[in-house]
């Protein structure tokens, strides 16, 4: 048994020896003799040469190419080192550009040499591809279309070229425009545009030279959004006992002043934070229609509901002089009036269409005039020379003051009653306010010329009648406002006649029923007087940005300002402290001075 299990074992291992000899042949008859390193370089040589000899042939293919093949490959792959940079992209530029650089010229630089100058020239001398014969044929213009028969000097010239008409459009244009307008004028442009950039330099010169703040306010009101701040009321420390009929600023001097039905004229220093009280007088028994500044500053007219004489307080003199009657006026009561800005004038509306004009010197009768139906409200032009009358039909009637007669009169549009009446400072516009609540815009140039004039703007952001209309100082906001509705109180801005979003403030019951409306004489400060006995207060910062008076809003130096300089109150014999006169000495000069003599001679 144990020779039988034997034998197998050692024919296994016979097997396997075998196999080990057949692979160890088979492995030494593949195996490749191992190459030397002189071998290999020369295998190295042989691979460069033939590499270097495919590229001649290559080249030598190249060489035999024709120009438009060479051409085509060099912009498709790029320009051989031949050909400058410059060169290649006036060729890809095209005939436009080439013929551009025609008319031009030529400018050959000194650092280029002979060669490429010379290939630039053959380049942009080539003739063009072709030449279109209609292009140079004059087109003929048919001249007896009906759009063109103004331009025919003559029946016999039914037609002309186009360049002829091109002249002659010019021509018309320049006649039209009594000159050639200097953004047609190409040569003043370019001139001008060479002096601005020359100009520009030297400002950054200067800019890079010295240091401090270079950020200005526009001298133009934005649109939009006014920027305003409310102020404590300007009568805050004495409210009317009732409805609050007058509100205006003194012509000159840092005061305001309101009147009422409580019979009381009050003054006010403004100042935007306490605006003390002044000075008030009480008319007895004489609730007061309407009181206003003269012109000088140095009295205040008001008249009454239901009188026929009316007042004149003369703040120099602190005296109160009644004016019991005008001889050869026939009215029964005296309410409605206008004074003139020269201050000669003083136009008292009466009833049936009748204006007295009256002295402001002796208030005596110098004429009467009289309008068709009933006058409702009326105006001066800022130099004084005409009267602009509003009646209640929807007329207006121009009078010349020195004449006393009617030269112009026209019909305002739309208007079913006319309410209120106002002339800008600027002699440039006009509103008529209507009981529909729409404020007409006029210009008053069109207002002289036309019976039936159209306005630049039909104000229609009033619901209820519009029963006061006025202008800034500055011809840059007019306020329109109705006493039948709370919060009836609108301001447009008038370069875009668009009104103003943010006034008054949107669900806020502040102003109530407008009686009255004022701008200061900068127009920094805006008062609305209402039917609760307050004079409201506003500041609009945007106009004091731009005013060289941002402290005062006034033409004068700040009077009293509360929080930098002491005051003493006691009624009418008020102590001021002031400033000196800016003369270069910085020593502040105590004054005293009566309230009176001090808002009427010292602005």
């Amino acid at each position: 048994m144990r020779g039988r299990a034997a034998a197998p074992a050692g024919r296994a291992t016979g097997m396997k020896a075998a196999k080990k000899a057949s692979k160890a042949t088979k492995a030494a008859k593949t195996a490749k003799p191992k190459r030397t390193a002189k071998q290999l370089l020369a295998v190295a040589n042989r691979a460069a040469g033939a590499e270097a000899a495919r590229r001649a042939r290559h080249l030598k293919a190249l060489s035999r190419a024709s120009g438009a093949e060479r051409e085509l490959e060099e912009l498709v792959f790029g320009g051989s080192l031949r050909e400058e940079e410059d060169e290649l992209l006036r060729r890809l530029a095209g005939p436009r550009r080439v013929a551009a650089a025609k008319k031009k010229g030529l400018q050959d630089d000194s650092s280029d040499s002979t060669v490429a100058n010379e290939a630039k020239r053959d380049l942009l001398l080539k003739n063009p591809a072709w030449v279109d014969e209609d292009d140079e044929a004059e087109e003929i213009v048919d001249m007896t279309h009906k759009y063109r028969k103004d331009l025919m000097k003559s029946d016999a010239e039914t037609t002309l070229t186009k360049k002829k008409l091109k002249k002659r459009l010019e021509e018309e244009f320049q006649d039209a425009m009594g000159g050639v307008p200097a953004w047609a004028d190409l040569e003043n442009r370019k001139k001008s545009k060479r002096t601005s950039s020359d100009s520009d330099s030297d400002e950054d010169d200067d800019l890079l030279r010295r240091t401090g703040n270079f950020i200005t306010s526009s001298e133009s009101l934005p649109r939009g959004i006014l920027k305003m701040s409310t102020c404590p009321p300007a009568n805050q420390e004495r409210f009317a006992n009732g409805k609050l009929v007058t509100v205006q600023f003194h012509p000159s001097a840092q005061v305001v002043m309101t009147a009422g039905h409580d019979r009381s004229v009050s003054l006010f220093q403004v100042d935007g934070i306490r605006n003390p009280k002044i000075q008030s007088i009480y008319l007895e028994s004489f609730p007061i229609y309407k009181a206003r500044f003269s012109m000088d500053g140095e009295q205040v007219i008001a008249t009454g509901t239901h009188h026929r004489m009316f007042f004149v307080y003369d703040m120099m003199a602190g005296s109160i002089i009644p004016v019991p009657k005008v001889r050869g006026l026939e009215e029964k009561f005296l309410r409605n009036f206008e004074l003139s800005p020269d201050g000669s004038f003083m136009l008292l509306i009466g009833t049936s269409g009748y204006l007295h004009l009256l002295s402001m010197k002796t208030k005596e009768l110098i004429s009467t005039m009289k309008v068709n139906g009933r006058c409702t409200a009326s105006a001066f032009t800022p130099d004084s020379s005409k009267i602009y009358s509003y009646t209640k039909e929807g007329e207006v009637f121009i009078w010349d003051v020195r004449s006393r007669k009617c030269v112009h009169k026209f019909e305002d549009e739309g208007c079913l009653e006319g309410k209120c009446i106002a002339i800008s400072k600027n002699n440039q516009y006009m509103a008529c306010g209507s009981s529909s609540g729409v404020v007409n815009l006029y210009t008053t140039d069109a207002c002289l010329k036309e019976n039936r004039p159209k306005p630049v703007k039909a104000i229609m952001n009033l619901v209820t009648s519009a029963t006061c209309v006025t202008f800034n100082p500055t011809t840059e906001i007019l306020a329109v406002a109705s006493r039948d509705a709370d919060e009836a109180v609108k301001l447009v801005h008038l370069p875009s006649y668009t009104v103003f979003s943010n006034f008054p403030v949107f669900r806020r019951k502040q102003i109530y029923l407008t009686q009255s409306m004022d701008f200061s004489p900068r127009s920094g400060y805006f008062s609305v007087a209402n039917n609760k006995g307050k004079a409201l207060l506003f500041s609009w910062l945007s106009l004091l940005e731009s005013s060289p008076y941002c402290l005062s809003d006034y033409a004068i130096h700040p009077v009293c300002i509360p929080f930098d300089f002491p005051l003493l109150w006691s009624g009418a014999e008020t102590l001021f402290i002031l400033l000196k006169e800016d003369t270069g000495e910085n020593e502040p000069v105590t004054e005293v001075k009566t309230a009176l003599e001090l808002f009427t001679t010292l602005a």
